[in-house]
């Protein structure tokens, strides 16, 4: 049967091959078979960003590029912005007057991020009650499936949580309780061996061109007790092999495996070779999204604006019904 999955991405910047193998190729999957709809979540960049005084237009335009290069087609899936669609903060400001402050303070994320010196500062009403804007997001469209990272598990339990208490406190049960969907984690680490992020400055993004990509490839950390061409190597205490295991072809694998080990190919050599099989998956998304307007991307947005627009103001007359009596 189809199911209703919604999920969504901040507009912060360009997307990296993290974000393609951790997030994109799911959703390419989901899109097959499932009525999915991606949103791109402009107001949760707020909730830490708001003093970076972000071009939320542009950024929003070039993700949604980002996403239909990658193959998101907006004939299969609904595409469209947060913030086009008012009764996400209506509903947000419903949620926040029935969700206890305790509820929120025990989310791991957030006790996590407060212990980071550098977020102490950002402790701000949007930042500590996201989750509940996250769950207006989700619970507008009748969620039944919603993809996750294992971290983002505590979020679902409480949007869980807070539709419970409104049937209760509103004797209804029109709202869903959505699932959660553990997507694959990006098996893909950054360039320094850590996680791919745009904060460690370590990400091969889906827009870099291909000298780029080759002069991060370049300095990539490799296997540090080799010093010379012919020593003998491990690949699997070098950061390049896990690109090489995602994007070169098997043979080619296996013979910068045993040539590595046997110390008869150079790091160069195979970092050249991982260069260009890179470029080779990344090409054909970075001239599809060279090749999108901005006015085709509106257009998408708009026709999916009327779609979400629907269905969120039908559920809200619903809710305001029920609260209102």
């Amino acid at each position: 049967m189809v199911k209703r999955v919604v999920s969504g991405m901040r507009p912060t910047g360009s997307l990296h091959l993290g974000h393609y193998f951790g997030v994109i190729k799911n959703w390419l999957e989901l899109q097959k078979t499932d009525d999915c709809f991606f949103f791109v979540a402009d107001w949760h960049a707020l909730s830490t960003k708001y003093e970076d005084k972000l071009n939320l237009n542009k950024l929003s335009i070039d993700l949604v590029k980002t996403w239909i290069a990658c193959g998101i087609e907006p004939e299969k899936s609904t595409i469209f912005i947060q913030s086009d669609i008012k009764e996400h903060s209506e509903l947000y400001l419903i949620l926040n007057m029935i969700t206890p402050v305790s509820w929120l303070e025990r989310n791991p994320s957030y006790k996590d991020l407060m212990e980071q010196p550098e977020f102490k500062d950002k402790n701000m009403a949007g930042f500590l009650t996201y989750p509940v804007l996250q769950t207006a997001d989700i619970i507008m469209y009748d969620a039944e499936i919603v993809p996750i990272g294992e971290d983002q598990k505590p979020h679902i339990e409480l949007a869980r949580e807070i539709v419970r208490r409104f049937h209760h406190l509103f004797e209804t049960d029109i709202l869903k309780e959505p699932q959660s969907l553990l997507t694959e984690i990006s098996k893909l680490s950054g360039l320094d061996g850590r996680k791919m992020s745009k904060s460690y400055n370590n990400s091969i993004y889906l827009d870099d061109d291909t000298e780029t990509i080759w002069q991060k490839i370049r300095s990539a950390k490799t296997d540090t007790n080799r010093i010379k061409k012919t020593d003998k190597g491990d690949p699997e205490v070098c950061s390049v092999w896990e690109y090489q295991k995602i994007f070169s072809d098997e043979e080619t694998q296996n013979d910068i495996y045993s040539q590595c080990k046997a110390g008869s190919i150079g790091c160069m050599q195979c970092k050249k070779i991982c260069s260009q099989n890179i470029d080779k998956f990344i090409s054909p998304i970075r001239e599809k999204k060279n090749s999108l307007t901005d006015e085709y991307i509106l257009e998408v947005l708009e026709k999916s604006k009327q779609k979400a627009s629907k269905i969120a103001k039908e559920k809200m007359e619903k809710i305001n019904k029920l609260i209102k009596g």
